[in-house]
């Protein structure tokens, strides 16, 4: 019923830049918070976040380096990463609170299957 879709993953050097992109689809009636993920190992770690207004949250690790935004009109949220370090190589996963409205309405948290990023030093 809803897809996340990453894109823009690959292969960088360190200090360079990438632009993740993930759009949802699906009979999707409202988006409210969108998400940036990254496993590098066990454990999957928040890097960003967007509200539905806008408010945007960072990790630490991300601050001054990431920028989190999203495009309501193509239910897309994007993080542009600079000075990328090899500390940053992981797979980055999007997260989403959406709603569907099949006879009624039901929020939900849905994932993308990730994107990978690769930083060399």
């Amino acid at each position: 019923q809803v897809q996340l879709v990453e894109s823009g993953g690959g292969l960088v050097q360190a200090g360079g830049s990438l632009r993740l992109s993930c759009a949802a689809s699906g009979i999707i009636f409202s988006i409210n918070a969108m998400r940036w993920y990254r496993q590098a190992g066990e454990q999957r770690e928040l890097v960003a976040a967007i509200a539905g207004d806008g408010t945007t949250n960072y990790a630490d690790s991300a601050k001054g380096r990431f920028t989190i935004s999203r495009d309501n009109a193509k239910n897309t949220v994007y993080l542009q990463m600079s000075s990328l370090k090899p500390d940053d190589t992981a797979v980055y996963y999007c997260n989403a609170d959406i709603a569907i409205k099949i006879f009624k309405l039901k929020w939900a948290t849905y994932w993308g299957r990730g994107t990978q990023v690769t930083v060399s030093s």
